[in-house]
């Protein structure tokens, strides 16, 4: 089988989102990027996750053209391959409709950072990207919203390479990582933070946001010089 390696990837990756929960029927897709080829795998279009297979990813390369593979790639392919193109230090990228991020999309509202298992993740409320405009939308829907994606990393001074989830307003979520897996990961703890928030907000109203302090500790100790959480080396 051509490119392997990278589709085996891609297929373990998307085959973890319906054991996850994160997708039903086909409201999902997950790319594995093999940056010293110029290209990745992903899942697709329409394809239900029990009748995929490793053969079956796509091969496109980060100008969004086909490379390989005998059926459509998935509708999410441009914004995948912009943001490969654009932010060199990923190698994976997950886009799902999972309930609790999506609802937080479908507000248009950042999560805010409420508790410590946020802090292990992030030290920022995870963003949402303001609605697209109607001239983007009329154009290269796909493709602007990758653009859409990096505007929002911008306009609120935020590095990808720290902040690896956000919310497209009236869209859904998309994460990624160094790899299919630990995008794959983030888009999980995005769905579990964006459910946690729901349901705070819903017992109290009025809850605070976490204090600097204790952001600060929980991600020092996972993410900092110092970082204790965890094996060495692991």
């Amino acid at each position: 089988m051509k490119y392997k390696e990278i589709r085996e990837q891609a297929y373990e990756a998307n085959m973890q989102l319906p054991k996850l929960g994160l997708v039903l029927f086909t409201f999902g897709n997950v790319s594995a990027a093999d940056r010293g080829q110029g290209i990745f795998a992903i899942k697709p279009s329409g394809v239900p996750y029990e009748e995929l297979t490793p053969s079956s990813m796509v091969i496109v390369d980060f100008d969004g053209n086909l490379v390989d593979g005998g059926l459509r790639p998935s509708s999410d392919t441009q914004t995948h391959a912009v943001l490969y193109k654009h932010w060199t230090e990923i190698g994976g990228i997950v886009h799902t409709h999972s309930t609790y991020a999506t609802a937080w999309a479908q507000a248009v509202r950042d999560i805010p950072i409420f508790g410590t298992t946020h802090a292990d993740h992030n030290t920022v409320d995870i963003p949402c990207a303001p609605p697209m405009e109607d001239a983007r939308i009329e154009g290269n829907y796909e493709y602007q919203t990758g653009f859409q994606i990096m505007d929002c990393f911008a306009a609120k001074k935020l590095d990808y390479r720290e902040v690896e989830m956000m919310l497209v307003g009236n869209h859904a979520p998309f994460t990624w990582g160094k790899t299919a897996a630990k995008a794959v990961y983030n888009s999980a703890v995005l769905e579990a933070i964006a459910k946690m928030a729901v349901l705070t907000e819903q017992i109290n109203p009025s809850a605070p946001r976490l204090k600097p302090s204790l952001i600060q500790k929980h991600w020092q100790r996972k993410h900092g010089s110092d970082a204790y959480y965890g094996q060495e080396g692991c």
